[in-house]
């Protein structure tokens, strides 16, 4: 490993918030499985990287076990007169540890070390993106259409925060959707664990999206005057949704809709002419 390395460690630590320390441990990890590897899996190795002298060392352990001891390995035991002879403190069970310097050693850990940082900004990335996420999630965001799948119908949509994919199965019936068009979607799932498959999952059929958009747009839910009790929706055909007024001066349905339906018609162009009934709350 040369300086270069370790340049590229620091970084990744000031650029994306990875300890240097975290990714030193996964690389003496990563190098001990390759080496292995190359030995056919039958050496016992510690690797220790330097990041003073900028170097990578190679120890191979070996259990000190007796003379007659019926299954030795001498890659991985060494017997005890011959540990003696090493070092007079060592015992029966203890680990000698040897430093090798072993043939293509700096080749493979520079190979090694490139591709577990790739992997740790790639970790590193997700991690910010998935933050990002749980910050939006059950709330609206507006994404803006960059490809649409003619054969199964998905979307994929750029949030702003990554590339996402709305599902056919997400999309209000009947809506069509072309290139460059912005369009308001609701985060329903953040995915923490799968390191495959979608990170955020998006829908415009969720009724919750609905109730977001009527606390986004109407001041009197915002302040908490009205409050939006019970919905249901069948998307692409009809909302209904239960509101109560806290100040009996505010009527509640009437801030949902607005002077002639200003408030209301906006929701509904969003929701592709989706009918909304609004009705009083009654316990």
């Amino acid at each position: 490993m040369n300086a270069e390395f370790f340049k590229a460690l620091e970084q990744l630590e000031a650029e994306k918030g990875i300890p240097k320390e975290y990714m030193i441990e996964k690389i003496e990890a990563a190098l001990i499985s390759a080496y292995k590897r190359e030995q056919g899996g039958s050496s016992n190795v510690r690797i220790f990287i330097d990041p003073v002298k900028k170097d990578v060392r190679v120890f191979q352990l070996r259990e000190v076990v007796d003379n007659d001891f019926e299954e030795y390995n001498e890659t991985t035991h060494i017997y005890l007169d011959e540990a003696k002879k090493l070092s007079r403190r060592y015992t029966l069970g203890s680990v000698v540890e040897t430093e090798l310097k072993p043939k293509n050693f700096r080749r493979l850990s520079a190979q090694t070390a490139k591709q577990v940082i790739i992997q740790g900004i790639r970790e590193a990335e997700r991690g910010m993106i998935i933050k990002e996420y749980e910050d939006k999630k059950e709330e609206i965001i507006t994404a803006t259409v960059q490809r649409i799948d003619p054969q199964n119908g998905n979307v994929l949509v750029d949030t702003g925060t990554s590339v996402a994919t709305l599902l056919k199965s997400e999309q209000i019936p009947g809506e069509t959707f072309n290139v460059g068009d912005h369009i308001k979607v609701f985060v329903t799932e953040v995915s923490k664990d799968s390191l495959r498959g979608p990170i955020v999952t998006l829908s415009r059929t969720h009724s919750h999206m609905v109730k977001r958009m009527f606390e986004n747009d109407i001041p009197e839910i915002q302040n908490g005057t009205v409050v939006i009790k019970a919905i249901t929706r069948e998307a692409g055909s009809r909302v209904k949704m239960a509101v109560m007024s806290r100040d009996e001066s505010v009527d509640p349905i009437g801030s949902c809709i607005g002077s002639h339906g200003s408030r209301i018609q906006n929701i509904i162009n969003e929701l592709n002419g989706e009918k909304i009934d609004i009705i009083q709350y009654s316990e």
